[in-house]
C-alpha cells in the first residue's frame, strides 16, 4: 500500500486545488451545492491525474533508474509490477472519467482532453522544448475550465491568464533543477534538457515573474473587479503575491532547490504563511 501511494502520488493533489479557485474568486465558496460539486469535481481529477503519473512512471522507467531520487520510485525500483501498474492506471482513469461525467459532460469532456493531453506528453510532447513547460502550465488552465464547468461559475480572464504565467514560472523552475543536476552529474535526465541552459531559464523565469506581478496588480485595480467585488482594496492583497513569488525566486536561486514545487508548497513554512495570508486577507475582503 505504501508503494502504490508513492505511485500515485496523492501529495501532487495540491495541485487540483485550483479546480475550487474559480467558486473563491467567485465569493460562491460557502455555497454547499455547488462547494459540493467543486469536491467531487476534485476528487475525479485526482484519480485521472494519479492515472497519469502512473503512466509517466511507467515510461520512464529506464530514464528514472539513472536519476539520483526518481530511481527509488516503485516501478523503477521493481517493487511494483508493471501488470500493476496498469491495472491501477486504467482503475484510476475510468473512474475519474466515470465521476465527473455524473457532475457534468462537459466537465468530463475537459478532464479527457486533459489526459490526452498528457498522454502525448509522456510519449512525445515532453521532448519538445518551450512546449513541453507550456502544456504544463495548460494543465494549470484545464482545472480552472474544470471547476468554472463543475459549478456554473463564470470564470474570469484575469484568473485564466494570470494562473497560466505563474504555471509557467513553475515550470521553468523545474525544468532549472534539471539542468542543474545535469551540470552536477553530466547525466541528461530528461532529453529536453538540450533546449534549455540556465541564463535562458533564469532569464525566463524573471520575465515571468515580473509578468504575473503586474498582471495581478492590473486584476486586483482593474474597475471591472472593483465594481464587481464593491471594494477598492483588493490590490493590498498584490503584497503577498510579491513576498511570494520573491521567495520562491530565493528558493530557485538562491537555495538551488526547485524540482518540485508541490513538495516547496508543501515544506515551505515561509511560503506557506504567504500563502495562508493572501487567502485570508482575499477572503476578508471578498466575503465581509
Amino acid at each position: 500500500m505504501k508503494n502504490i501511494l508513492i505511485l500515485i502520488r496523492p501529495h501532487q493533489y495540491v495541485k487540483n486545488f485550483f479546480i475550487f479557485l474559480p467558486l473563491f474568486f467567485a465569493g460562491q465558496l460557502v455555497n454547499a451545492n455547488l462547494a459540493i460539486n467543486a469536491l467531487l469535481a476534485f476528487i475525479a481529477f485526482s484519480c485521472s491525474a494519479s492515472a497519469i503519473y502512473v503512466l509517466n512512471d511507467y515510461h520512464d522507467i529506464a530514464e528514472d533508474r539513472l536519476h539520483p531520487k526518481k530511481k527509488n520510485r516503485p516501478l523503477a525500483a521493481g517493487v511494483i509490477s508493471k501488470k500493476t501498474a496498469i491495472l491501477l492506471m486504467l482503475l484510476l482513469a475510468a473512474s475519474g472519467i466515470y465521476l465527473m461525467v455524473t457532475i457534468s459532460i462537459q466537465a468530463a469532456a475537459i478532464l479527457s482532453g486533459y489526459i490526452l493531453l498528457n498522454i502525448a506528453y509522456s510519449f512525445y510532447l515532453k521532448h519538445i522544448a518551450i512546449l513541453d513547460i507550456t502544456i504544463i502550465a495548460t494543465g494549470f488552465v484545464l482545472r480552472l475550465f474544470v471547476g468554472a464547468t463543475a459549478t456554473g461559475i463564470y470564470l474570469s480572464m484575469w484568473i485564466v491568464i494570470m494562473t497560466f504565467l505563474l504555471a509557467l514560472f513553475l515550470a521553468l523552475a523545474k525544468r532549472r533543477d534539471d539542468v542543474l543536476l545535469f551540470l552536477d552529474t553530466g547525466k541528461k535526465m530528461r532529453k529536453v534538457i538540450d533546449g534549455y541552459n540556465i541564463q535562458f531559464i533564469d532569464s525566463a523565469m524573471m520575465i515571468m515573474a515580473s509578468v504575473v506581478i503586474v498582471a495581478y496588480i492590473s486584476y486586483a485595480t482593474s474597475p471591472e473587479v472593483v465594481q464587481r467585488l464593491h471594494n477598492e482594496h483588493l490590490y493590498l492583497t498584490a503584497l503577498f503575491v510579491i513576498v511570494g513569488v520573491m521567495r520562491y525566486m530565493q528558493i530557485s536561486f538562491v537555495q538551488q532547490d526547485s524540482g518540485s514545487p508541490t513538495k516547496i508548497v508543501l515544506r515551505d513554512i515561509f511560503i506557506q504563511l504567504t500563502l495562508v495570508s493572501w487567502v485570508v486577507t482575499f477572503a476578508w475582503i471578498l466575503y465581509s
